[in-house]
């Protein structure tokens, strides 16, 4: 008699089969790599109060925003720590949206943004960068490869930056791009160290954004540039409509944010740090392809496969079983839960045109 499959194992089997069919260029190979890092430094027994603590700072769970604010570095710790493994799994080296044109693959579209980042620095061959937020890597690496620059990835997460360091041995770019450990509230750098600074979808998690805008000022060579892309709440948001307070408790929640500030507030903070506004847009009005394609369930793509519905529904469940079978710790169905709910916050804010996760500034710092 033929051995039969629970639905449970077919359930993984069938994941397997289409994890290695179809990987990401970017990402990891197998679904082991995804199990065996969920935590990053978070001792594996002690993952499951990790996320019970990370959550309860969220006021979806009746934490406060001024509590979470006040412990932004815990907050963002835990986060990275418990998600990153999801993150390159299902996303690539490369965390964040971008812009995109018809025809264009998702991680196509990433590449030509970060070109699109060393453009518009004006980044010459030899010159020093700065990357604040660098998560594992992708960006920097890009950029570095692309520009000719030598690029500093500044982070606060022991865990991202020690997976950072081996991808750049991969990409043989150890020689040019370093990392350095720190809270980018306090950078470790001189005065007008940098020719050039970005962020990108990386200074959401300051406190304060104008002590943060400040520090970049800071350490940019008078003259020079800083360009980011931020996650904002757009002009669109009504802070009294409860749908609208709803979602953003869904993106802070499942993105590690302390509070999602408005497009006004960045702009206000640039200036108020001293900074020249040369220009700034939010990027998602006018591109081809809505920046939120790539978490839309209604999609499909064999390219993008990990992060389609019918993928997260895989991963789902591989993780259930992994959990189960004591591949992967307690604790991680919770993680991927409060990640499904931040794509499903992403969604439908980028539906309504609340929340934008792209808008861009160029500034200059004054000679």
């Amino acid at each position: 008699m033929k051995h039969r499959l629970t639905p449970s194992q077919a359930k993984t089997a069938i994941f397997l089969l289409f994890a290695n069919r179809f990987p990401s260029k970017m990402s990891k190979a197998g679904a082991l790599d995804l199990a065996s890092g969920v935590g990053g430094n978070i001792e594996k027994d002690e993952i499951l109060s990790a996320v019970d603590k990370y959550e309860k700072y969220h006021t979806t769970f009746g934490g406060l925003d001024e509590e979470r604010i006040a412990n932004y570095t815990d907050v963002v710790n835990k986060y990275y720590d418990l998600v990153t493994s999801f993150y390159e799994y299902g996303w690539g080296e490369s965390f964040h949206f971008a812009p995109r044109w018809k025809g264009e693959s998702l991680s196509e579209s990433i590449k030509r943004h970060e070109h699109f980042f060393a453009l518009q620095l004006g980044l010459k061959a030899g010159q020093k960068v700065l990357d604040v937020g660098c998560g594992i890597g992708g960006p920097l690496r890009e950029i570095a490869r692309f520009s000719s620059t030598s690029v500093t990835g500044l982070n606060n997460n022991e865990y991202q930056i020690a997976r950072a360091k081996v991808l750049n041995g991969v990409a043989g770019v150890e020689q040019t791009c370093n990392f350095e450990k720190a809270d980018f509230m306090k950078m470790p750098f001189p005065d007008n160290s940098f020719d050039a600074v970005y962020a990108i979808e990386a200074t959401c998690h300051a406190p304060d954004i104008v002590g943060c805008y400040k520090e970049i000022y800071r350490v940019l060579k008078p003259g020079q540039y800083f360009a980011a892309d931020e996650w904002c709440m757009t002009e669109a948001f009504d802070p009294n409509n409860q749908e609208h307070q709803q979602i953003k408790a869904e993106i802070e929640l499942g993105d590690g944010l302390p509070d999602i500030r408005s497009t006004r507030q960045c702009l206000a903070a640039l200036k108020e740090a001293g900074f020249e506004v040369i220009w700034e847009k939010d990027l998602a009005k006018d591109s081809p392809l809505p920046w939120y394609l790539p978490i839309d369930t209604s999609q499909f793509s064999l390219k993008n496969f990990r992060v389609t519905s019918i993928g997260r529904f895989f991963t789902r469940n591989m993780i259930k079983a992994f959990e189960y079978m004591g591949i992967a710790p307690k604790g991680s169905q919770r993680v991927q839960a409060f990640l499904e709910k931040a794509a499903e916050g992403l969604f439908v804010g980028g539906k309504k045109e609340i929340f934008t996760p792209i808008y861009f500034f160029l500034a200059r710092k004054p000679q």
